[in-house]
């Protein structure tokens, strides 16, 4: 699974300057600025690249994302360590977020380096907690969860089919990390880096921020063509991850100049963080007044579907129905958080959503 966004506001998306002309080829290490070198790595999905980068780092070089764990992926690896200077190698491995497409590869490559992985602690501890997942049934607080959505009997077998496929897109995490954490700085190759912690696409993302060099690691926090996929899942069903991710984009725009080089994990790096990041706060904030006029009667979360995306969403991909679903859910939970809606459960156990009177 992706990381994008069922993002349905192409108009939301400004005006930003792209400074590269090219992409980088297969296995290539294009250089951004001086020490800075973006990796497009192939994955298997509608999203099919992201951006990984390397960073000067001593005698070799830090790794920040892997990839997915894919054959192709371990093969564009090994060109690239190749290609490499003799006796330069990585240092160690910094991973944005848990998702398959950051976390990967992450492990096969500590271990075959000797380095140490860092992330940050809920990232890593949540990684180990889904990876543990693989080769069991899905449990039923998760069946009930989308039975509240409104989910049908055949969907719900086909979840049940696939649950449980995260370890298999990963490399098993290293017994051990180094902690990241919000406010850290680090040195890397000699510059200092800062750590900027965001929410809501995932737990306790880490970007990376450069002043000196004036260049921001976005991750999946930011993007300049999609939005990040911001979810509600089954083991906290009550969160409101939406209300976080908009308050993450709030702190960007705060702690981070406009004139940074954003590179994100996926399109192209770009300039324009301010506008970017105020043009995905005022889009989400139309998405949810449209969501509001569709709760003038009651709706079930699979109801909505059509006030937030731009595509079709049915029972035939479960893999987008489940994003579609949790990224509905996160809109309606926070209007619930808001006083703007609320819910009920009916006697068959689906929830019901609805606009606060008044």
């Amino acid at each position: 699974m992706s990381d994008a966004s069922l993002d349905a506001t192409p108009a939301d998306r400004p005006r930003l300057v792209y400074p590269f002309s090219e992409l980088p080829t297969r296995a290539q290490r294009l250089q951004v600025a001086p020490g800075v070198h973006w990796i497009r790595m192939p994955l298997p999905f509608a999203l099919d690249h992201i951006n990984l980068w390397t960073l000067d780092d001593d005698s070799g070089y830090a790794i920040v994302d892997t990839g997915t764990r894919t054959d192709d992926g371990a093969a564009v690896w090994h060109d690239i360590f190749a290609a490499l200077p003799e006796g330069q190698a990585p240092t160690r491995v910094f991973v944005t977020h848990m998702h398959p497409d950051h976390v990967g590869m992450a492990g096969w490559i500590t271990r075959k380096f000797g380095v140490r992985l860092w992330m940050t602690r809920l990232e890593y501890l949540s990684c180990r907690v889904m990876a543990a997942d693989t080769g069991r049934e899905a449990p039923p607080d998760a069946i009930q969860f989308y039975r509240h959505a409104g989910w049908s009997d055949e969907a719900i077998e086909t979840y049940r089919a696939r649950f449980g496929n995260f370890g298999k897109l990963i490399h098993p995490l290293p017994e051990s990390y180094r902690r990241l954490a919000d406010g850290d700085e680090l040195t890397i190759g000699g510059r200092r880096w800062q750590v900027v912690v965001g929410n809501g696409h995932s737990p306790e993302h880490a970007c990376l921020f450069c002043p000196e060099q004036k260049l921001l690691i976005s991750g999946d926090q930011v993007l300049p063509r999609i939005s990040s996929n911001v979810s509600v899942n089954p083991i906290e069903p009550d969160a409101d991850p939406m209300g976080d991710w908009l308050a993450s984009l709030a702190k960007l725009r705060q702690l981070v100049s406009d004139d940074v080089l954003v590179l994100p994990s996926h399109n192209e790096p770009f300039r324009g963080l301010h506008t970017r990041l105020d043009a995905l706060a005022s889009g989400q904030e139309r998405a949810l007044q449209r969501l509001l006029r569709r709760l003038s009667e009651p709706r079930r979360a699979i109801d909505v579907f059509g006030a937030l995306f731009a595509r079709q969403i049915g029972d035939a991909d479960v893999g987008l129905l489940g994003m579609a679903t949790g990224e509905s859910i996160a809109c309606l939970n926070h209007l619930l958080q808001r006083g703007e809606a609320s819910a009920e459960l009916d006697d068959a156990g689906v929830r019901w959503y609805r606009a606060a009177a008044g």
